[in-house]
């Protein structure tokens, strides 16, 4: 799915080769400052390498329109914005930015059950703790179907039990729609339990690749 040759971006990643399939769940793992958010911002044309090309799907990146790409490669970073108005508006926000269909309010709760957020459509989403409002946003990714998920941290700010519940959904979501899920995730743990694909990221080198069998 993605290709990375000779990919240099400044100081922070180095990486000679490198390929991430299709219709997996890749888990991108290493220590803070490692570079694997810049990684990820790589993937979604948020930044452009200095040297290198980065295919996705067989064409250069860059040759793709970047709005095109982020209606099909979605980022979520790990302090996500949450707009002004209510729960259902943040739900509706990106599927409007997408040119999307607008699902019934039903299909709105339902994906608000996925991540375990017992809330009220017309409730304040401003007022939401912290762990509520990144799965809300979590909500709102999934409810725009992307081909591929690109996650930085997403279970960041949720206890053990949640984070568990909440990653799973997303997993069954991904493989039900044979989609891409590359995440980075602070838990070795988690990365050896749900990773198809483990990514070890050291000094912006590519440090180990796992496959699993």
């Amino acid at each position: 799915m993605f290709s990375l040759k000779g990919v240099k971006y400044k100081d922070i990643l180095d990486i000679n080769e490198l390929h991430i399939p299709g219709e997996k769940i890749t888990c991108i793992i290493g220590e803070s400052g490692s570079g694997k958010t810049t990684l990820l911002k790589l993937l979604n044309n948020m930044i452009s390498c200095d040297e290198g090309i980065i295919l996705f799907k067989g064409q250069s990146l860059y040759d793709i329109n970047p709005i095109e790409l982020r209606r099909k490669v979605i980022m979520l970073n790990q302090n996500p914005a949450i707009f002004s108005g209510t729960v259902k508006d943040n739900l509706l926000i990106g599927l409007r930015f997408a040119e999307k269909s607008i699902p019934d309010d039903s299909k709105l709760i339902n994906v608000l059950h996925q991540v375990y957020l017992k809330k009220r459509l017309e409730e304040d989403a401003e007022i939401l703790s912290g762990g509520e409002k990144q799965r809300l946003t979590l909500a709102r990714i999934l409810l725009m179907e992307p081909e591929v998920l690109l996650l930085d941290e997403p279970s960041s700010a949720l206890d053990q039990n949640t984070e568990k519940e909440v990653i799973e959904q997303i997993i069954k979501d991904v493989k039900a729609r044979q989609a891409a899920l590359i995440m980075i995730t602070h838990s070795r743990l988690l990365a050896e339990k749900y990773g198809d694909f483990i990514i070890e990221v050291k000094n912006g080198q590519i440090f180990l690749i796992r496959e699993r069998r």
